[in-house]
């Protein structure tokens, strides 16, 4: 069978050329001569005895011959790049072991770990909501999802994303109760992810900070609080990363147009040696990935809330696009995400 296939780098000049539209650009991508190309043409089509392109014309046109042979070459090639790409990945089967803040656990992580486990069906994955950095030293963890200020010793760590802070509700609540201005907040629940921090910290750019308050529960995590507004009970501070499915849904809006930087920010970590082996390598790599994919840069938002230091805010219509990205602003307890 082998002697009736013709030879492999005059195809391989031939399929360059009509892919890149002429002879020139073929050259350059393979790193030969113009002179190098045709020569390789010319001799495939001695092999197979037929012309494969028309001479005279202007414009590159194949032959009725070249037409038919294009398909199968380069469908041979795809497949001969895909398998050298299957043979070069690292081994992908075993099982890992992730813990992650369990904002960024159930509303991030767990809607988008199937494009993963698609990929690499042979990987059985356990995840632990945590934010407990102590996870890092124990071998039946192999990957952390942290939020804090990255400085864990003795592990690897690698900045995953930066956060930003703004309110989030629920549009049942806002129809039934509206958001008009800042001051309207002290008729609503504020639910907190954290000591109280946060909150302060936003609405203290609001020129707030000194605004009576109603009602206030204090939760565990920003997961928590992210669902009591869901439920439309109250006002959560929500972020570009985990609330953006749930904004871009329309289940949460956000009423006001201002966000502030969180104190902290989510990282990847993990155990030195445990960074070595191709089952975590290829985890980090799809983290990675996987936010550059889903969320792009976010929107300018802060069209500013306030119009000038020391007046209320005006009121602004929610907007149903991710705000910033966001973190905790309580270093001892970080459970924002």
């Amino acid at each position: 069978m082998a002697s009736r296939l013709p030879p492999l780098n005059p195809l391989r000049a031939f399929e360059a050329t009509v892919r890149r539209g002429s002879v020139s650009a073929a050259a350059r991508e393979l790193n030969v001569t113009h002179g190098a190309v045709s020569h390789q043409i010319r001799a495939l089509e001695e092999a197979l005895d037929t012309p494969l392109f028309e001479r005279g014309g202007k414009r590159l046109k194949l032959t009725p011959q070249g037409a038919l042979l294009l398909p199968a070459v380069t469908n041979a090639f795809g497949e001969i790049a895909a398998a050298t790409a299957l043979m070069k990945q690292p081994e992908t089967r075993g099982e890992i072991t992730v813990t992650c803040v369990p904002a960024l656990l159930s509303l991030w992580l767990i809607p988008r770990l199937d494009t993963f486990t698609d990929h690499y069906p042979g990987v059985r994955v356990t995840l632990i909501a945590s934010n407990d950095p102590e996870h890092l030293r124990s071998l039946d963890t192999d990957v952390c999802i942290l939020y804090g200020d990255g400085s864990w010793p003795d592990c690897w760590t690698r900045l995953w994303s930066h956060l930003r802070l703004f309110p989030v509700a629920s549009p049942s609540l806002l129809n039934s109760r509206p958001l008009r201005s800042v001051r309207d907040l002290a008729d609503h629940t504020l639910f907190h992810g954290d000591d109280g921090r946060e909150w302060n910290t936003w609405l203290s750019a609001a020129d707030a900070v000194e605004m009576g308050r109603g009602r206030q529960h204090f939760m565990s995590d920003a997961r928590l609080s992210t669902e009591a507004a869901l439920h439309g009970q109250g006002i959560a501070l929500g972020d570009t990363i985990t609330a953006s499915n749930l904004i871009a849904r329309g289940d949460l809006v956000v009423p006001f147009d201002l966000s502030v930087p969180a104190n902290h920010a989510f990282h990847v970590a993990c155990r030195h040696t445990a960074r070595q082996t191709p089952i975590v390598k290829v985890f980090i790599d799809w983290l990675f990935a996987a936010l550059e994919e889903t969320l792009p840069e976010p929107q300018a938002s802060a069209r500013t809330l306030l119009r000038g230091r020391g007046r209320a805010a005006e009121p602004i219509r929610p907007i149903p696009a991710p705000a910033p990205r966001r973190a905790t602003s309580n270093p001892q307890r970080k459970t924002r995400a």
